[in-house]
């Protein structure tokens, strides 16, 4: 399993990056996003809610844990921070196994809940401006995913 890493100077520039892979991903893939506070993760998940289509603006779901969009694709788009101390399973698995994309902020906390094949993204705040992005991916559509996004 190898790790790929690309560095971002502008909001913008993640936003694009982010809209590019979400054209490469298809119904059922999980794309966890881990990070400090502010380091980017909503960010990057309207950038791929703008790739899928998603007409509505995209906010976090801090408080309602999961939010659905309707684009080409559906985007479920979770902020599992409230569940830290909680073994509670709010019917992950229906979403991760649907026809859309999961993203799932903060999903160290669900670790259990989680599919083996997933994408990893860490986003690291370098900056007010520049993040270094780490994608691991864990499967082999994955690799092939972030082959293509490196190219």
């Amino acid at each position: 399993m190898s790790a790929y890493k690309i560095e971002t100077h502008t909001e913008l520039e993640t936003l694009k990056f982010a809209q590019k892979l979400a054209v490469l991903l298809k119904p059922g893939d999980v794309v966890t996003l881990e990070g400090d506070l502010g380091a980017g993760k909503t960010t990057f998940t309207k950038g791929i809610a703008n790739g899928l289509g998603v007409k509505r603006n995209v906010t976090s779901p801090t408080f309602t844990i999961i939010k659905e969009y309707e684009g080409e694709l559906p985007l479920y788009h979770m902020d599992v921070y409230r569940l830290e101390h909680s073994d509670e399973d709010i019917g992950f698995e229906e979403y991760f196994k649907g026809d859309g994309i999961c993203v799932v902020e903060w999903a160290h906390f669900i670790e259990e809940f989680l599919p083996e094949e997933r994408l990893t993204i860490k986003i690291n705040y370098i900056d007010e401006h520049k993040r270094e992005i780490e994608f691991i991916p864990n499967g082999a559509h994955f690799e092939l995913v972030i082959n293509e996004l490196m190219s």
